[in-house]
C-alpha cells in the first residue's frame, strides 16, 4: 500500500484522502487552516456530505488517515502528493485563480527530499500541468529528488462524493510521464474502473469539457422550458422523451432555476477565458452563462405576474443550498432570489435542513438586508401568512409535507416549484395555485389523470389471466 500527502482539505481534498485511505493507503492531509485541522483530528467534518463523517471517523481511528498543518509532517515518506486546493475564479477576469496552487507549490518544493509523484487533482486551466513542473523545477531546494506530474481531474458530485469516488463513471490520468500515469492508476485498481490515460493538456480539458457539457445540457432543457410555457407544452414529458434517446439521455434535462456550486460556472469561466486567450471566440459558452443567469429570474418574474407586487409581500423559500444533501452555499440560486426580494421590500421566510448556518453568512456577505429575512425552523413555517413559497431546493423531506395543510395556512395559495419537484394534479388538489417551470398551461390536471389511468389499466391488464384479458378492453381504449 502507498503513502499519500493530499494538499487541501476542502470537499475534493477531504473526500479524496479519506477514502484513497479507506482502500488500505496511509493518508495525511494537510490544511493551513488550523481549526479545520483541529476539527478533522477529532473526527468532526465541517462540511455536510453524506457517509464522509463515519468514513473520517472510521479510517482516523484504523490509524490510515491523519490531519496536519505542517507540510514537513503531510509529506515525510510520501511517494504520491495530491493537489486539491481550491482555484477560484479571479475577481477581474474569468481564469481561474492559482494562487493556492502556486503556494501548495512553494511548501512542497521547499520541503521535499525525496522522489514522489505530484498528482494534480484540483480543477486547473490546461496547460496547468507544465506549469506545475516548471513550478517545482525553480523551485525545488532539494536539488537530487526526481519528480513527475500527473493530472487527475475529479468528478465527485457534492451530496453524493463518496459514492462517486467508490464507483466512478471514468478515472482520467494525464501525464508525459507513461511510467507515473500507472503507478497512480494503481493507487485505484480496487474501484475497478475504465482508465482513460492520455497527455495532460487532453486531460485537463476533459475535466473542462465535460462539465461544460453538462451545463449545456441544463441550459438547453431550461430555454425549452421557457418555450413550453408559451406554447402550452410540459418540459417534464419532452425531457423524459428525448431522455429514451440513447444519443441524447435523461440526465442533467431537469428543468428549474438553473446551476449553482463552486464547479459549472467557475468552470465555464475559466474555459471561456482559456479560448479567448488562444484566440477563440466561445459564443456557446457564453450564451449557456446568460442563459443559467437569466434563469433565476424566472422566480420573480413568476411571482410578480401573479402577485403584481412585491413590496410588502411575505414569500416563503423551500430550500437554501445549491442542491440537496449538501449545506454548500456558493453560487446558490437561492441567493439571488432572496436579494432581489429584499431590494423589492419583500418579507421572506426561508428554511433549509442542513444550510441555515451556511447561507446567512452567504446573504451577509451579499449585502442581503437580513431585517427582511426569518430563518424558519420547520418547512411548514415559511408558509404561515406566506402570499407565495417559491420551492428552490429539492431536498427529499419535502415530499413528505402535508401540502394541504401548508396551504391553508398561507395568505394567498400560491406556489412556485422552481424544480418541478411535484405533481401539478395533487398540488392543485392541495388548494394551491401551482407554477412550474415549463409546465405549460391549460388541462395538466386533465392530462395527469388520464396518464395515470392508462398505466393503471396497464399494470391491471399484466396480471390478468389469458382468459380475462381476452374480454378486457385495450389500454388505448
Amino acid at each position: 500500500m502507498a503513502t499519500i500527502c493530499v494538499i487541501g482539505t476542502g470537499y475534493v481534498g477531504l473526500v479524496t484522502g479519506t477514502c484513497l485511505a479507506d482502500l488500505g493507503h496511509t493518508v495525511t492531509c494537510v490544511d493551513i487552516a488550523e481549526e479545520k485541522i483541529e476539527q478533522l483530528q477529532r473526527g468532526i467534518v465541517p462540511v455536510h456530505e453524506p457517509g464522509l463523517t463515519n468514513l473520517v471517523q472510521h479510517n482516523l481511528y484504523a490509524g490510515r488517515l491523519h490531519f496536519t498543518t505542517s507540510y514537513s509532517e503531510g509529506l515525510q515518506n510520501s511517494n504520491f502528493i495530491f493537489i486539491a486546493v481550491n482555484t477560484p475564479t479571479a475577481v477581474h477576469h474569468g481564469r481561474a485563480d492559482m494562487r493556492y496552487v502556486e503556494s501548495a507549490l512553494h511548501c512542497i518544493a521547499r520541503e521535499l527530499d525525496h522522489d514522489a509523484i505530484i498528482i494534480n487533482k484540483s480543477t486547473m486551466p490546461v496547460g496547468s500541468g507544465d506549469a506545475v513542473i516548471r513550478f517545482i523545477c525553480d523551485w525545488l531546494v532539494h536539488s537530487q529528488v526526481s519528480f513527475a506530474v500527473v493530472s487527475n481531474p475529479e468528478f465527485l458530485r457534492e451530496g453524493s462524493a463518496v459514492q462517486d469516488f467508490f464507483h466512478p463513471d471514468r478515472i482520467v490520468l494525464g501525464s508525459s510521464d507513461q511510467l507515473a500515469a500507472y503507478q497512480v492508476a494503481e493507487l485505484y485498481l480496487p474501484l475497478r474502473a475504465p482508465f482513460v490515460v492520455t497527455d495532460m493538456r487532453t486531460a485537463e480539458m476533459i475535466k473542462y469539457a465535460s462539465n461544460a457539457f453538462l451545463a449545456t445540457k441544463i441550459s438547453f432543457i431550461n430555454e425549452i422550458a421557457q418555450i413550453c410555457t408559451h406554447v402550452g407544452a410540459d418540459v417534464k414529458e419532452v425531457a423524459a422523451g428525448m431522455g429514451y434517446d440513447k444519443r441524447i439521455g435523461r440526465a442533467f434535462l431537469d428543468a428549474g432555476l438553473g446551476y449553482g456550486g463552486s464547479c459549472f460556472l467557475k468552470d465555464m469561466k475559466a474555459l471561456a477565458s482559456t479560448a479567448e486567450e488562444a484566440g477563440v471566440h466561445p459564443r456557446l459558452l457564453h450564451a449557456i452563462m446568460e442563459t443559467n443567469h437569466q434563469q433565476r429570474r424566472i422566480a420573480i418574474s413568476m411571482l410578480t405576474s401573479q402577485l403584481e407586487t412585491l413590496r410588502d409581500r411575505t414569500i416563503g423559500i423551500l430550500g437554501l443550498a445549491f442542491k440537496p444533501n449538501t449545506d454548500d452555499m456558493r453560487d446558490a440560486p437561492s441567493i439571488d432570489i432572496i436579494r432581489w426580494l429584499t431590494l423589492q421590500e419583500a418579507r421572506v421566510r426561508i428554511y433549509d435542513p442542513v444550510a441555515l448556518t451556511t447561507a446567512r453568512t452567504a446573504l451577509e456577505r451579499k449585502g442581503v438586508c437580513l431585517d427582511l429575512v426569518t430563518f424558519c425552523e420547520t418547512a411548514s413555517e415559511v408558509a404561515v401568512e406566506a402570499d407565495a413559497v417559491v420551492l428552490v431546493t429539492e431536498w427529499d423531506e419535502f415530499r413528505s409535507l402535508d401540502m394541504s395543510q401548508m396551504c391553508k395556512s398561507m395568505r394567498y395559495p400560491l406556489f412556485i416549484d422552481g424544480r418541478n419537484f411535484y405533481d401539478v394534479a395533487e398540488m392543485e388538489r392541495s388548494g394551491f395555485i401551482y407554477r412550474g417551470i415549463g409546465r405549460g398551461t391549460g388541462s395538466m390536471s386533465a392530462l395527469s389523470s388520464l396518464w395515470k389511468s392508462i398505466k393503471t389499466l396497464e399494470t391491471a391488464q399484466r396480471t390478468m389471466s389469458a382468459e380475462e384479458r381476452e374480454s378486457a378492453p385495450p389500454a388505448s381504449a
